[in-house]
């Protein structure tokens, strides 16, 4: 009789923070607090591995998380949706513009509060993701584990305070359910599913081969919204499978914090933690004034506005009934923005001093 062997490594370990992040996630929705699949396994995750607790996520997790929620958002972009969000590429431009200035100030404020060289202060709080920020940094002469650990805890904070913000204006007059957009897929075709999810799959594998940014959310995103643009109307995703979208990214998140993390340079992260603090700050009112001149609820724009991820912002407006199309094109164009110009826009910076 054959021994069996022991699973791998990478499975030892992913497997007790999937068992973790399933019971914080039951815990939060027994709370009812917002987005609770992606902040139950996020905070609990990140908790047990400061602790010392060994969990990781394979990258795979992490993908299969964004294309659930790429394909899942691009289903709202009918072609009245794009019509509306044409008339407000206005608002769109000054959002990204305004954006990209309070990541360069933030940059500033952080060099002064941590001592940190130039490089590292301005790749750490440009509101970019996590990767394309390390890669564009190193090439400029930053740190990169000091990025990278910025944009992890940037991330954090905003899936930890920005829903709950939202959430309590709802409550108090802002009118929670407002989103008026809905995916054109109402019903789960089985048939259907099968097809979109050998599309958007195909979409994130060759986006990813040309090494491009956030190819498992922008690849399915493009996908299914060419296809509800046109009218074609495949199938909506099952709950289950959003759900475990933000599980999976909630996990590959949380898994990042390690006792390394907080035990090496505690002056630094506070310095981030702080700088995110403002940059939300300001945003909110920044929000405010947008939604007021150009019509939009101001949850939606709260959630546009805000520094956080394309993925964790578009599935917040999703969980709280907000604008999704306008803060996933709001998000998806700050993002293009910032990863093709943030060498110039580095430049500048020193430059201004």
């Amino acid at each position: 009789m054959g021994v069996l062997s022991p699973p791998p490594p990478g499975l030892r370990r992913f497997a007790p923070a999937l068992l973790l992040a399933l019971a914080a996630a039951q815990a939060c929705v027994a709370l009812d607090t917002p987005l609770p699949w992606m902040i139950g396994p996020l905070f609990s995750t990140a908790l047990a591995c400061m602790a010392g607790a060994r969990m990781a996520a394979p990258v795979q997790a992490r993908e299969a998380g964004q294309w659930a929620i790429g394909s899942a958002l691009g289903l709202y972009f009918s072609a009245p949706v794009l019509a509306v969000l044409a008339r407000n590429i206005g608002w769109i431009a000054l959002a990204v513009a305004f954006a990209i200035c309070l990541g360069m100030a933030a940059g500033a404020l952080l060099r002064r509060l941590a001592g940190v060289d130039e490089a590292t202060a301005f790749f750490a709080m440009a509101v970019g993701g996590a990767s394309e920020m390390a890669v564009q940094g190193e090439r400029h002469g930053a740190a990169v584990d000091r990025v990278a650990e910025a944009h992890s805890l940037r991330i954090m904070m905003v899936v930890g305070l920005i829903p709950f913000a939202v959430r309590w204006l709802s409550g108090h007059g802002w009118g929670e359910g407002h989103d008026p957009f809905v995916p054109l897929a109402a019903t789960v075709h089985v048939p259907g599913l099968i097809l979109l999810i050998l599309l958007t799959g195909a979409a994130a594998l060759l986006l990813k081969r040309l090494q491009l940014p956030n190819a498992w959310v922008i690849g399915p995103l493009a996908v299914s919204l060419m296809l509800t643009a046109a009218g074609v109307e495949l199938s909506r995703l099952p709950e289950w499978m959003i759900r475990a979208g933000q599980l999976f990214i909630g996990i590959s998140l949380g898994t990042r914090f390690t006792p390394h993390f907080v035990r090496t340079a505690p002056r630094y992260l506070g310095g981030v933690a702080a700088c995110t603090l403002v940059t939300m700050l300001l945003a909110g009112p920044f929000a405010f004034l947008v939604a007021m001149a150009a019509g939009l609820h101001p949850g939606t724009m709260i959630l546009a506005a805000s520094p956080g991820g394309i993925a964790e912002m578009s599935l917040t407006a999703r969980v709280l009934h907000q604008g999704v199309p306008v803060v996933t094109a709001f998000h998806v164009s700050r993002m293009v923005v910032v990863v093709v110009a943030i060498g110039p826009l580095y430049r500048v910076w020193r430059r201004l001093g």
